[in-house]
């Protein structure tokens, strides 16, 4: 059976499938049906507080992995994708990441503080929160543009994915609620970034440790998945306003995200926009950032910096934001590398090759370099 390659097909399949498997046992957990409980009681085991039988709350191992494990996993997924982020990076393979990641990061802060301050930053238009449109506008498919820069893009691009990682992780969502004014103390942020940190860390230091922690970053997904997924009710899914504001938040994500990336290239002098476009995602690890914010305003709550009632309400949107986020990855892993190829058309009627890495000052084809993309070694 080729269970993997199926899951794989799905845009965002390693992330969402485990999710919506991990919702879909949820769903019926809460449903308390008779007979299930009935055989959960009769083979021993506990019931919950509210005197009912789960086949999520069995205890033990199973109980630990795949119910309350989700923290665990995800800060082990930070620490695994934090060891990949190589500071070995070329000039222009630099400076895109940078203009990549700066435009991506400012474009959806801006558009989640204005959608906040025109309806509410907590339950605004179509149930979006400030911090779901954060977290999926500013954290981009690091494997999508690898895979969409490699075809249509030139090595600089390609190399740039080494830059991009830094937004993988909740930390500059955090930040920017920070900066808005969420009350969050400084052992919040060093909480959430310290995994990524000693993983930056030690895998820069050791190629040999970079490469074990590697699988790491792709094997820890899909089981921080499914247990963010037992924190939710398929329900969710199902609420027009939830795949509504999912949807809205796609296309967001990828028009203006992708529009003002292109817009710095463009100032900054760069030919090709294929980049841009193909970093106009959402990735599905995003989905993991609510409940790391959850976690960081329980913190807050206990440092006495953030009431209890405040720190409930980031934990009160985990699942539906959760959801809305997870909706914005599926779309956006099939509108992204249509607009990809839509810019590669445009451009090469106008004489512009993605795949050239330099170009004459005059902007015309003499002293063009042609450079393979695959090659990320970008020196």
């Amino acid at each position: 059976m080729n269970i993997k390659q199926s899951i794989e097909k799905v845009p965002g399949g390693l992330m969402v499938i485990p999710l919506l498997a991990g919702a879909l046992i949820n769903t019926i957990d809460q449903l308390h049906i008779p007979f299930i409980m009935n055989f959960l009681k009769d083979i021993g085991v506990a019931a919950t507080e509210d005197g009912n039988y789960e086949l999520l709350r069995i205890g033990g191992f199973s109980q630990a992995l795949f119910k309350d494990g989700a923290l665990t996993l995800c800060a082990l997924f930070l620490f695994c994708a934090g060891s990949q982020m190589n500071l070995r990076v070329g000039g222009r393979a630099l400076k895109k990441g940078v203009l990549l990641t700066s435009s991506k990061y400012a474009t959806g802060v801006m558009i989640g503080v204005l959608w906040g301050l025109l309806s509410d930053p907590v339950h605004g238009f179509l149930g979006l929160s400030t911090m779901a449109i954060i977290a999926a506008m500013t954290n981009g498919n690091g494997g999508m543009f690898a895979a969409l820069t490699g075809q249509y893009g030139n090595r600089s691009d390609v190399g740039a994915t080494a830059v991009l990682s830094l937004n993988d992780g909740p930390f500059f969502t955090l930040m920017a609620l920070g900066m808005m004014g969420a009350n969050f103390p400084f052992i919040a942020f060093v909480a959430v970034l310290l995994p990524i940190l000693i993983g930056m860390l030690l895998g820069n230091l050791d190629k040999e440790i970079r490469s074990f922690l590697a699988a790491g970053e792709y094997l820890v997904i899909p089981f921080f998945a499914f247990a963010l997924g037992t924190g939710m009710n398929l329900s969710n899914f199902f609420n027009p306003e939830v795949v509504g504001a999912g949807l809205v938040l796609a296309l967001m994500t990828v028009i203006f995200t992708g529009g003002m990336g292109a817009l710095v290239f463009k100032l900054f002098r760069e030919k090709s926009k294929i980049a841009p476009w193909a970093e106009a995602s959402t990735a599905g690890n995003a989905a993991a950032t609510p409940a790391a914010i959850a976690a960081a305003a329980t913190v807050a709550s206990g440092s006495g910096l953030m009431t209890a009632s405040q720190a409930q309400v980031y934990q009160d949107l985990v699942a539906v934001a959760t959801a809305q986020i997870s909706i914005s990855t599926i779309t956006t892993a099939l509108l992204c590398p249509v607009a990809v190829i839509l810019v590669n058309n445009y451009q090469t009627k106008r004489g512009i090759n993605g795949k050239v890495e330099f170009y004459g000052e005059t902007g015309g084809r003499k002293g063009e370099k042609e450079i393979a993309a695959g090659d990320v070694t970008v020196s």
